[in-house]
This record gives C-alpha cells, structure tokens and sequence, in this order.
C-alpha cells in the first residue's frame, strides 16, 4: 500500500498532522523502501476504528497499545512527582512510528481535565513529548494539530506506601513427651549450682588471641551506612587511563580502562569507554564516561585522575562501567566547560584519596554504596572548588570546610574556581 492510500484512510485532524509532518509523504517516511512500506503500514494502521476511535482510548479503560514502553524516570524512582519527560530520546524511526497514536488521542486528551490525566501519566507523558517534537510544532503552526497544555507544575506527589514487615512465627517446643524414646532417657543436663570446671591455660590463650585479631578487623572493616551519610563512605582513588576509545555502538561514547560511571540521565550518545588502572590484582576496570562532547580525547589518554570506586556498577549501551571519574563543572554549567580533577604530584594509581579531619581521615570507605540510601547523592552537592582551585567537601549544616587530598597533597581543578564536582 503507498502512503497517499494509506492516508486517505485517516480522518480529520489526523490526516492533517500527518501530511503537513511529512510533506505529503516527501520526508520523515523514509529512504529505504522497508521503511517507507513500514510507515505506509502504520498508517493504514492508524485509520482502523479500533485505533483511532474515540471509544478505544477512554481514560477508564485505556490500552497500552496506545503507549510505548517507557522506562520509569529518575523522578519517579526518587518518590517524586511523577516525570512527563521520557529519559530516552526517540529516533527518527521511532517518531514516524509513534506519531499516529498522539494524533489518534488529540480528540480524547484535549478535553480531559488535570485530575484525568495526572491518573495517566506514562500516556500523557508521551503524548506532550511527541507533541513537542520540532516538525511536529511545525505542522500545528500550519493548523493541523492543536498544541495541548499539560499543566506538569500542578502534577501531585506520589504516594509510597510502605511493605509491612513480615513477622517470623516461632516455632512450638517439642514436649518431652514426643521425642523418641532415645533421646527421653538421655542424662539430664547439669544443673546451675553444679560447678563449672576450669578450662585449660591453652585454651585462655587461644581466646585471648582471637579477642585481639577481632578488634583489629573491626577497626580496617569498612564502615556501616547506618546513620547519616558522611563524604568518608565514598571511595575515592588515585587511577589511570590506560586505554580508551569510543563506545562501538554510539559514536560519542568514550570506552575507557579508568573511573567514569554514567549518570541516570546520561544519554548513550555522549559517552567513551575507558581502560582504568587502579593498582588492583584485578586489573584495570572499564568505565563508561560522557565526556566526549567536553574533553578531547588526546587529553585523557595515560591521563591521572580521581576514581569514585564504590558506586554501583551499571551498564551503558550493552558496556558494563564499574567507576566514576570525579570531574569539575564550571560554575557556569556545562556549558562553560568540564575538566578532570588533577591528583597531586607524586601521586600513584591505587593511592587512597580523602578528606581532610579528624572523622573521616582515617575513616574506612563502603564497600559498595546502596543506591537506595542515595549516599553519594546526599553528599555530591557539598563538593566545590575553592578560591585555590583545591576540591573539596563544605559540610551544609556547619560550613566547614574539608579538602579532598592524597599523602602527596591536595587535589585540584586546572582552571574552575567555584565548581561542582561530579
């Protein structure tokens, strides 16, 4: 079936948007004669009365043939309001694809209330996304779509209910009378006031010895993440780039052997994949970073940096990071830069990193952070640059000041006064 038949088929309002988005057929359709008989094939699609009826799409009994699938965002995750911004943008496929289902619900969404489509808003959030998109303001100024305000600021908070907590039944004591007969005429066990003999010398030393090696694996046993998070429970190490190149299936994704873990909202697209030494019997570790629209990647190769190690690893595009590289933000977004954060001189891979005072010098790291307790999130907002360009950590509630350094000295940001680190 061709396009035009294929959009014959459509009624009003639909076959508007559709042939102004795609200029009667002429782009957005495709190359490749697949993809142009794929979008003819939606279309027609489209034109179904099981599709684009008003009745199969009422909000009490709405389908999920109407909505992608659409991972929940970082938002929503947190217990916050709800996202209307899907987390991964669409590909031009995609888009040719998805534009029959907004233009199919044009009818019902626009006269449906805040408190009907707050109920909804995996659908709505598609819905405003693709009505958005550039061609497809494009078509609405032309008058064949009609934009529909979606009032995100008045969006309630989630309710999170939380799971009671299951209580472990004990278990009845077995009467005497039931145990077997064995067991019934067993010695009874010696009483209280019965004298306790003396255990042997060799065995008060054994007991003595075992209470020393505990008290000192407590004291190198790293932290617990009771209580509030303290900048002393993240691990922060001394790594090497010792191979990077871009992700093979996104061109601006850098692979290195270093420390760099991808933010939630990191798009794959602006990422490398490195190589990164941390001294470890292991060997190197790979990290993900999005750093390629930022930092060139002649300036990070056999570059020195500071690792955040205990995060938990994630993965990027099918390329599993197992770090973060701490880097420093100017004050002016990301638009006004990105660079690495320098290790002092003399520092090594493998060289541990900390902050400055008493209670968290000699502080052990997590093994590994709890992504649910949100521990480098609580903490990543007091990270800065001071007026030396030292990276540090100001403690919100006293502003004190605690500067992020190694045994060799302090780390800093080549040229960022003020910045965030990340």
């Amino acid at each position: 079936m061709s396009f035009q038949a294929a959009t014959a088929k459509l009624d009003a309002p639909v076959r508007d948007l559709v042939v102004a988005f795609t200029a009667n057929g002429t782009r957005h359709v495709g190359e490749a004669e697949k993809d142009q008989k794929e979008v003819a094939e939606w279309i027609d699609r489209a034109a179904q009365p099981d599709v684009a009826g008003e009745a199969s799409i009422q909000v009490s009994s709405l389908s999920f043939s109407h909505t992608p699938k659409l991972r929940p965002s970082v938002d929503t995750q947190r217990g916050a309001r709800p996202a209307y911004v899907p987390r991964q943008q669409h590909t031009e496929r995609r888009r040719r694809r998805d534009l029959r289902r907004p233009a199919s619900l044009l009818s019902t969404q626009s006269k449906l209330q805040p408190q009907q489509y707050y109920a909804t808003p995996a659908l709505t959030r598609f819905f405003d996304h693709v009505q958005s998109l550039p061609p497809v303001r494009a078509a609405a100024a032309a008058g064949a779509f009609a934009h529909v305000v979606v009032d995100v600021e008045g969006a309630p908070a989630l309710e999170r209910k939380a799971e009671p907590v299951k209580k472990k039944e004990k278990k009845p004591a077995t009467p005497v009378s039931a145990l077997p007969a064995s067991d019934a005429g067993a010695a009874p066990a010696p009483s209280a006031s019965a004298p306790a003999s003396k255990p042997p010398k060799t065995e008060k030393k054994e007991k003595k010895k075992k209470e020393e090696s505990g008290k000192k694996a407590a004291a190198n046993a790293p932290a617990a993440d009771d209580g509030e998070p303290v900048p002393s429970m993240i691990d922060l190490r001394i790594g090497r780039i010792v191979d990077i190149k871009k992700h093979p299936d996104a061109d601006s994704l850098y692979v290195e052997v270093r420390a760099r873990y991808p933010p939630l909202f990191l798009h794959p697209a602006d990422c490398r994949v490195q190589q990164i030494d941390f001294a470890e019997e292991t060997g190197p570790r790979t990290v993900v970073s999005g750093l390629v629209n930022y930092i060139p990647i002649e300036q990070m190769r056999d570059k020195l940096l500071v690792g955040v190690c205990n995060l938990k690893p994630a993965n990027m595009r099918g390329v599993k990071s197992f770090a973060m590289v701490l880097c420093a933000t100017s004050k002016e977004g990301k638009e006004g830069g990105i660079e690495l954060v320098r290790p002092p001189e003399g520092a090594q891979p493998g060289d541990r990193v900390y902050f400055e005072g008493a209670d968290f010098e000699n502080a052990q790291p997590l093994t590994q952070l709890n992504p649910k307790k949100k521990i480098f999130e609580t903490i990543q907002p007091g990270f800065t640059t001071l007026e030396t360009r030292e990276a540090a950590w100001v403690n919100p509630a006293t502003k004190s000041v605690h500067k992020i350094r190694t045994k060799d000295g302090f780390c800093i940001a080549p040229t960022f006064v003020g910045a965030s680190l990340s």
